[in-house]
């Protein structure tokens, strides 16, 4: 029969409320103390510096009109035509989101991702068929008469048959994969890391990885390793071969020659995307937590390369994981001005200049100006603001700007008016921003 719906739903609003965050501040320096909310001292600090840069604030909420928007890709589209680079197999910027089908077919959409979090299997348990043993574990999100594995599948066959204006135009699946807190059944941050040092705990969270590949097999995807993650590992230290993990024992089959640290991890989780996914491309998240502080882009890219991520195709960052406005409500300020922007694509270039790869800008806050501050109606400008500034976010070497809710209560693409279908068909329409890699 079909998995309960309230349990799927229940299940899909915690891991959008989970994941990921470059607006969660969780601390990233080594040894900095981390509060009940996941923001350290250190981060509240970088947090501060950047809200203290704001300047006007209102004229930035209102930044950018659709025919801005227009005017700029063309330009961009005119001025880089010399341009040569591709990524998957298209010579354009991508975009992408988190959405709903009939928003996914509303535009010429190039990537649609979907979140994999709230747990893994046990150990020998639902390998060929989702009983009520399988509990809230993803490979069973689906019709449980189908062998498991199905919603990876559907999500794979849907992007590859999807349409636009009544003609083919297949979108790249792509997996946020944010299954090591939930799985490990542990607390952010300290506790996380130091699950992966337990033997019997990290070979089911591998398995359970290596399974997601093999029903990926010789499909195109694209995985985003545990955002977060890997910022608590250099919260913890800020080399990461120093902190143990106990690969080889876990894994012997795929990992038994990589080292029992953090970097071993990593490093096996990317080679093991080469022999089980050959056609995905995978990386690592890079959490700009400390990106306003002056030479953090080449400090966390150090990081990244020290961990493995040199091994993979890309990196991902994350600007923010909610709505300016919802961060306005209970008095912060995160909205984008044109020198925090500018800083951030900074960093983020840095970082991607250090690692050597690309960077994917993920989970983009969706809202904007004509928005109530409301739950799932939360003002923002960052949407508006990329897409009035694409030669700069090409510059900074981001080849994707994938857009969704980093919680339930957010704005959404499904409840943003339209906005990201509008910005997606203009940029489209415009000729797209070449790659120039």
């Amino acid at each position: 029969m079909l998995r309960n719906l309230l349990t799927l739903t229940l299940s899909l609003g915690l891991l959008a409320a989970c994941g990921g965050g470059g607006g969660s501040n969780a601390g990233q320096a080594a040894g900095s103390s981390t509060t009940s909310s996941g923001q350290s001292s250190a981060a509240a600090s970088s947090a501060a510096s950047a809200s203290s840069m704001a300047a006007s604030v209102a004229s930035s909420k209102t930044s950018s009109t659709a025919t801005q928007s227009n005017a700029s890709s063309s330009a961009a589209a005119s001025s880089l035509a010399a341009c040569s680079g591709s990524f998957m197999g298209h010579s354009k910027l991508l975009i992408g989101a988190q959405m709903e089908d009939a928003t996914a077919a509303a535009a010429p959409f190039d990537v649609r991702y979907r979140y994999l979090a709230g747990g893994i299997r046990d150990a020998g348990s639902c390998t060929a068929s989702c009983d009520g043993s399988c509990g809230s574990w993803w490979g069973c999100w689906q019709d449980t008469s189908k062998a498991p594995g199905q919603y990876i599948l559907s999500h794979i066959q849907t992007t590859g048959s999807a349409t636009w204006q009544g003609k083919a135009r297949a979108q790249i699946p792509a997996i946020t994969y944010y299954e090591l807190l939930h799985g490990a059944k542990t607390s952010e941050g300290a506790a996380e890391v130091a699950a992966i040092n337990d033997a019997a705990f990290l070979a089911r969270y591998l398995d359970d990885w290596r399974f997601l590949l093999q029903t990926i097999g010789g499909n195109q995807a694209l995985l985003h390793i545990e955002p977060d993650f890997w910022g608590f590992v250099r919260q913890s230290n800020a080399s990461p071969q120093l902190v143990p993990a106990k690969v080889s024992s876990a894994n012997p089959t795929d990992c038994g020659s990589q080292a029992n640290t953090a970097t071993g991890l990593a490093k096996c989780m990317i080679a093991m995307v080469r022999k089980y996914a050959p056609n995905a491309k995978v990386g690592l998240h890079a959490s700009p937590w400390l990106s306003a502080t002056s030479g953090d882009g080449i400090a966390t890219g150090n990081f990244m390369v020290a961990l493995g991520a040199g091994d993979g195709d890309f990196v991902v960052t994350d600007p923010s994981d909610r709505d300016a406005g919802y961060y306005e409500s209970i008095g912060q300020n995160r909205w984008w001005t044109d020198t925090s922007a500018a800083a951030y694509l900074a960093w983020s270039k840095a970082v991607s200049d250090t690692v050597g790869k690309p960077s994917v800008m993920w989970q983009i806050p969706l809202g904007n100006a004509a928005q109530t501050n409301t739950t799932n109606h939360w003002k923002d400008n960052r949407v508006d603001y990329l897409f009035s500034h694409l030669t700069e976010v090409r510059n900074a070497k981001v080849v994707a700007l994938l857009f969704g809710a980093g919680d339930s209560n957010q704005t959404t693409p499904e409840s943003d008016g339209g906005n990201l279908i509008s910005q997606t068909t203009s940029y489209w329409q415009a000729g797209g921003t070449p790659l120039c890699q």
